[in-house]
């Protein structure tokens, strides 16, 4: 009996050892499918040049599998061929990682050309004058401008240069479907800010603004750095009275010279986005038009939809662009805003 057992014993484990054989077959059959289709989809990505289409969480989410997979493996302590094929589709996959960075890239620099030809086209046509008509939105009273505007949309609200800014050209030029509004002034400063806000942009109720504040105040700040915060404050206090909802973005002040009072006075700029919740703009990113990698002005405008928070990063880089390729390199350049 005890030699039929064994027999019997035996029978069992080589049935057991041809079934794990035929499970590792199978098990390599199906990756080695998976990964043909790998090398096929990094040649495809690779030659289309463009990010688009391809799903950075997919790839993660693929990635993450094998590697629990590659992990089940060495706890089992089956290192046979299987484990070979799942570190090779590995590989292959973060190649595809590699290619959608580069495609990336270039699509993010694609962007940034487009956006460059767009600023220039419209540049042309407000020299010309020919197909756009320019608005005067400063020589009218505000309110009752504001009584024919629409309600929660976007403000610009800055100094004398941001009136020069034809924001309605640009929202038009880069097809945003939201209304842009340049509610700026001439030499306006912090302190002033909160009154002229609620004068002549509190019937808005704007859904986001961006301020462009403190060019006017550099000798109050030095003499004052308290006053300058407390009166920034009290402007942001009266922007969330007009609408809690309103998201706010602060544009630092131009510094090329690398003042350390302006330096001093953009760093409580920056402090004080951080401490309101605020975007904070730096305009050397507007200056040498680097758009974000989420932030590329194509994808920003194809993303936007009716119920879609327009990032305010963007439209402040798309205006400062404007401004300081075309406004601040011709000092004389007539008064325009949108």
């Amino acid at each position: 009996m005890q030699k039929k057992f064994c027999y019997h014993s035996g029978i069992n484990k080589n049935e057991v050892k041809i079934k794990m054989e035929m499970a590792h077959i199978f098990e390599c059959c199906m990756l080695l499918c998976f990964g043909f289709s790998w090398p096929l989809n990094v040649i495809k990505a690779y030659k289309a040049r463009t990010a688009k289409g391809t799903s950075l969480a997919f790839i993660t989410l693929i990635i993450t599998g094998y590697l629990a997979g590659i992990a089940a493996k060495i706890i089992n302590a089956q290192f046979n061929y299987v484990l070979a094929v799942y570190f090779l589709n590995l590989a292959i996959v973060f190649c595809n990682v590699i290619v959608y960075a580069r495609n990336k890239s270039l699509d993010n620099k694609k962007a940034s050309a487009a956006v460059r030809q767009k600023i220039a086209d419209l540049k042309i046509k407000i020299d010309t004058n020919k197909t756009i008509k320019v608005s005067k939105e400063d020589n009218m009273n505000f309110k009752e401008l504001n009584g024919l505007s629409k309600k929660n949309q976007v403000v610009l609200l800055g100094g004398t240069m941001d009136k020069e800014i034809p924001v309605t050209e640009l929202a038009q030029a880069f097809s945003f479907n939201f209304e842009l509004y340049n509610r700026s002034a001439t030499a306006l400063s912090v302190k002033e800010a909160k009154a002229y806000f609620e004068e002549n942009v509190s019937d808005l109720k704007p859904e986001g603004i961006i301020l462009h504040l403190g060019d006017n105040d550099i000798s109050a700040f030095q003499n004052n750095a308290e006053a300058f915060d407390k009166n920034y404050l009290s402007l942001l206090a009266a922007i969330k009275a007009a609408n809690k909802k309103c998201r706010v973005a602060l544009v630092n002040v131009n510094n090329p010279k690398n003042d350390k009072i302006v330096a001093a006075l953009n760093s409580h700029i920056k402090a004080l986005a951080a401490s309101e919740k605020c975007v904070y703009v730096n305009l050397e990113n507007a200056k040498l038009w680097n758009p974000k990698a989420n932030l590329a002005a194509s994808a920003f405008a194809r993303n936007m939809g009716v119920s879609v928070r327009k990032p305010l990063n963007d439209v402040a880089e798309i205006l400062y662009s404007y401004a300081y390729l075309e406004i601040k390199a011709e000092p004389k350049a007539q008064e325009i805003a949108g």
